[in-house]
């Protein structure tokens, strides 16, 4: 009798090793053919004197930490580069010494970039339009500023300033790969923050996220949707009222950035916006807003700048010849008069009476 009742015994203490054996290879199974659910994970830093925030869709908070270091410390790597104000930066090296010997593969791309939307909209976007910015801002030792000067006095400067602008005073070659035309500096504010979004969005790739955008400012950069196959929404801000929209546009994979004189100027009166027509010299009075959809974000970011440069008019023509480029330019006077490029329905899901 005891052999058996022993045996009986070993069985019962087998069965729940038995069963949390079963119970494991449950989970298992489930996390292999159900994985865990994506879930919107978000993370905002400081960064090029605004405000970048990161979207995605991943699986667990540990993930989206990992993968929210890894995009904002590779835009902060180029945003190292492109800067012209820290002396060690690679921009601002340029603009000291005129040439750069080795140059990274970022800034030549930037600069390559440049260069091709400068000739394509006819110098409205000039990345050697630094010379005439410098006119224009505050200068704490000068008892009067350059916008309260006299317009002769004014365009005496301007016209000097203008002889060192053109991106044809940027050399790319391969001894140095970099040089500057003597009195040339540039300035990458107007196609860095697109290219460092497309250079976040790249490295969220990379690490495996499947959908993603990042918004630096109002440059935006998504790719993927959002899972099930919604788009990413956008809404373009009215210049006058940051609680209304003008428009909200729908992205899957692209680019949108907006370019305007309503946020910054140089003046305390607010008569000199930030935006500078390189060919003149003076601030951009033919738009109140340009907002662009391009493949990239940093094409988007400095046709923005040209198209609002140019207006309406000039600007739409310009849009039409180029590729997957769409854009929305609202009239320098009055806001509600909108000009659209012919395929920008594709983008825009709703408009500013809301339908």
């Amino acid at each position: 009798m005891c052999p058996v009742s022993t045996q009986r015994n070993r069985r019962y203490r087998v069965w729940p090793f038995l069963l949390l054996i079963c119970l494991a290879a449950l989970f298992v199974v489930e996390r292999l053919l159900i994985p865990p659910s994506l879930e919107l994970h978000q993370a905002r830093r400081e960064m090029m004197d605004t405000w970048v925030s990161i979207s995605i869709y991943v699986r667990d908070e540990a993930q989206a930490a990992s993968v929210f270091d890894t995009a904002f410390d590779r835009m902060a790597d180029v945003v190292a580069i492109a800067s012209v104000f820290e002396p060690n930066a690679e921009a601002a090296r340029l603009n000291a010494h005129g040439v750069l010997d080795a140059a990274s593969p970022e800034l030549l791309d930037m600069l390559a970039a440049a260069k091709r939307v400068s000739q394509i909209s006819n110098g409205a976007f000039d990345v050697t339009i630094e010379p005439l910015l410098a006119l224009w801002r505050f200068d704490p030792d000068v008892e009067r500023q350059f916008w309260e000067l006299d317009k002769a006095t004014q365009q005496t400067a301007i016209d000097e300033a203008k002889t060192l602008v053109g991106s044809d005073r940027i050399v790319l070659g391969s001894n140095p790969n970099v040089a500057l035309i003597p009195g040339t500096q540039i300035t990458l504010g107007g196609i860095a923050k697109g290219y460092v979004v497309d250079q976040g969005l790249d490295a969220l790739r990379d690490a495996g996220v499947k959908y993603a955008i990042i918004d630096a400012g109002g440059d935006i950069g998504a790719y993927g949707g959002k899972p099930g196959g919604a788009k990413w929404e956008i809404s373009l801000r009215h210049p006058d009222d940051e609680r209304l929209s003008m428009a909200t546009f729908s992205l899957t994979d692209g680019a949108i950035a907006t370019s305007g004189n309503y946020l910054r100027y140089f003046d305390a009166e607010a008569s000199v916006g930030h935006i500078m027509d390189p060919r003149t010299g003076q601030s951009a009075h033919r738009s109140s807003s340009a907002t662009v959809i391009a493949p990239t974000c940093m094409e988007a970011d400095a046709l923005a700048t040209a198209i609002f440069v140019l207006g309406p008019v000039d600007g739409l023509a310009v849009v039409e010849r180029l590729e997957g480029v769409e854009a929305m330019v609202l009239g320098h006077d009055d806001p509600t008069e909108i000009a659209r490029s012919r395929h920008l329905d594709r983008y825009e899901t709703r408009k500013k009476d809301g339908t």
